[in-house]
């Protein structure tokens, strides 16, 4: 796999696994007061929502370096979410998703409406919403990032 986004995907795993620790981190006890010595329970879940959009926003901009598409600040997240949309509009990402997905007919809008939901989740549970409140929220991103990355890993292995 070429290194150039092949980095953005090692980004994305990190942040996949870092909500994953983060998520398990907040529902064990045990281990907040053993190992971190918090000696009141806490939640984290606002972290986790936050690094799932990371691993799905880093998903993202891999395939599209992969495809020759660079996104840049200021406003790369809506560049980004913008450049993917463009794809799946075209047909090419939702090409790509059939054949991997040929049984269950995934369409690319489903990847697109995930990069969506988790970008503006990112915004509302980040800053608005108390930590104990956002434990549903937190595993719907969860299990929507690891859906989006483990789909936008198997698209470029195929490439």
């Amino acid at each position: 796999m070429d290194s150039s986004y092949s980095l953005y995907l090692q980004r994305a795993n990190n942040e996949l696994k870092l909500a994953e620790i983060i998520l398990a981190l907040s529902k064990d006890v045990k281990i907040q007061s053993e190992v971190f010595k918090i000696t009141e329970p806490e939640t984290y879940y606002s972290a986790v929502i936050s690094h799932a959009y990371y691993c799905i926003f880093y998903s993202a901009k891999a395939y599209l370096f992969r495809n020759g598409i660079r996104t840049y600040a200021p406003e790369e997240h809506e560049k980004t979410y913008e450049e993917l949309k463009k794809l799946a509009e075209k047909g090419f990402l939702k090409i790509e998703l059939l054949r991997i997905y040929e049984e269950i007919m995934i369409k690319a809008e489903t990847l697109l409406g995930i990069f969506q939901l988790e970008k503006s989740k990112r915004g509302e549970f980040t800053y608005q919403k108390l930590p104990q409140a956002n434990l549903e929220p937190a595993k719907e991103s969860f299990d929507n990032a690891i859906l989006f990355f483990k789909t936008i890993n198997r698209i470029l292995s195929e490439i």
